[in-house]
Formats: structure tokens, sequence, C-alpha cells
């Protein structure tokens, strides 16, 4: 969701990318409630933090669950700032098909507005995107 939400409201600020340690795939209720605001999903995927490693230079490296940040890679290329926002992971919660919808639109929007203050907050907001590495072949 922090993907698609930073894309879609900083996307001109921002390259945006994510992945995880061990994608999953995006959960139908997550494709739900982001479309519920405007944000088309057609091409959202689940990445691995493989595909990034060593190939981008990251200006900011934001994690956004408890197990990332114990098993995120700590450094990438061009890092600038490593942030910590943690958020409830909706697909963990137990409850029914309507309370469950609830819950992935309340941590939808404690994403937005996460996103939203962080933006605010940034001293200078760059508009360099993270360059290509060069390739070693």
């Amino acid at each position: 969701m922090s993907e698609a939400i930073l894309r879609h409201r900083y996307g001109d600020d921002f390259a945006v990318y994510s992945a995880g340690t061990e994608p999953k795939g995006i959960h139908p209720l997550t494709k739900q409630v982001l479309e519920e605001i405007g944000i088309n999903t057609a091409e959202l995927r689940s990445k691995s933090v493989k595909e990034y490693l060593g190939r981008l230079l990251i200006h900011y490296l934001v994690i956004v669950c408890k197990q990332a940040a114990a098993e995120c890679p700590r450094i990438f290329p061009g890092m600038v700032d490593r942030v910590y926002w943690t958020f409830d992971d909706p697909p963990a919660f137990i409850g029914t098909d309507t309370e469950k919808l609830g819950e992935f639109r309340r941590v939808r929007d404690e994403i937005a507005k996460t996103i939203d203050d962080w933006v605010a907050n940034l001293p200078a907001l760059k508009s360099q995107p993270p360059k290509q590495l060069p390739s070693s072949s």
C-alpha cells in the first residue's frame, strides 16, 4: 500500500520502488481499498528486495513492518536516510469479512497520513529519482 499511495500522491517528486523480504502477492483487499481512493492497481506486483539490491541508488529506505526491519538490508547504495514506519499487517487481522475490510481501510489511512506528514517535513524535497547502477557485465 505504501508504494502505491506514495507514487499516487508524490510520484512527480519520488521514484518509488517497493519490495519485501518474502513477497507473497498483492492481497485482494489491498487492491480494493486502494481503488476506493482512486489508485489504479493494475500494475502492482509483489517484488523481492533482491530485485533492486545493487541495481538502484536508494535515497530513502522506508521499512514498514517489524519483520522487514530485522531482515531488510541495512545499507543501500546512495542511501540518505532509513525510516521505520511500523504498521499493523492487515492480512494478519482476524475477524469477519467486514471487520477485515475495515482493518485494511484503517491501515491504508494510517499509511497515507504518515506519508503526507513525512513529505511535509522533509527539509528539502528532492526530485532526483534513484539512478541505475552501472551494469557489471
